[in-house]
């Protein structure tokens, strides 16, 4: 078999794993299986590697400027910042009940933001911006689906016995009673829980942890 590097390589370890014979249509379902399995890892898997920075800027001569358009690949927001502003403040979350009664209790005034909301794909910011502010965003992004244009990503790099086992898992339903779906499930939950092991142990074992103790200045 060959080494699974890209795309193609997953494409053809997929169908050499499910092979049954007289079976001509796995090649055209392979696709289908990989699609399932990263939608799942968008749900399931939880490690830095999801974490993205992006950075955008306040349009002011929009009709609406406290509206953001958010990053295509976008799905929860870690922290966002004033980078263009001293010490970068960081902008607190409201939900959009709480932002709705915010401008109604401060007349809607305009000024340096302080909050945000999420409404679907965009980000409403709080004061409505007077100027051209500067955003900065980390967020937790979906992984980038695998395709005849996108060969490779990060997660298929890192771990592409997930990968596969994770594509075999998802044809069950089209495999039906095979027996060897149990042990599919098995891979794909050892490699599962490994990689999400290790996502915790790199975000934790970054350094030491400081300790500030009262009265005392670090």
């Amino acid at each position: 078999m060959a080494i699974i590097t890209d795309f193609d390589s997953l494409q053809t370890a997929v169908v050499e794993y499910l092979a049954r014979e007289g079976d001509t249509t796995l090649v055209a379902r392979a696709p289908t299986f990989i699609q399932l399995f990263e939608a799942k890892m968008n749900r399931d898997l939880f490690v830095p590697q999801m974490e993205k920075r992006s950075t955008t800027s306040v349009d002011t001569l929009s009709a609406e400027p406290e509206i953001v358009t958010l990053p295509s690949d976008f799905q929860t927001m870690r922290t966002i910042r004033l980078s263009g502003m001293p010490g970068k403040p960081r902008l607190q979350f409201m939900t959009p009940p709480q932002l709705e009664d915010y401008r109604y209790r401060t007349d809607n005034v305009s000024g340096q933001p302080v909050y945000f909301s999420i409404f679907g794909d965009e980000l409403e910011l709080a004061p409505t911006p007077n100027e051209a502010y500067s955003l900065e965003m980390i967020y937790r992004a979906n992984i980038g689906p695998l395709s005849d244009s996108n060969t490779s990503n990060w997660l298929l790099h890192l771990a592409p016995d997930l990968y596969l086992y994770g594509t075999l898992l998802e044809s069950a339903p089209y495999m039906k009673e095979d027996a060897r779906i149990a042990t599919w499930a098995a891979g794909y939950s050892m490699a599962l829980d490994g990689l999400n092991t290790l996502g915790a142990r790199q975000s934790n074992d970054s350094g030491p942890t400081t300790v500030t103790l009262p009265g005392v200045t670090p």
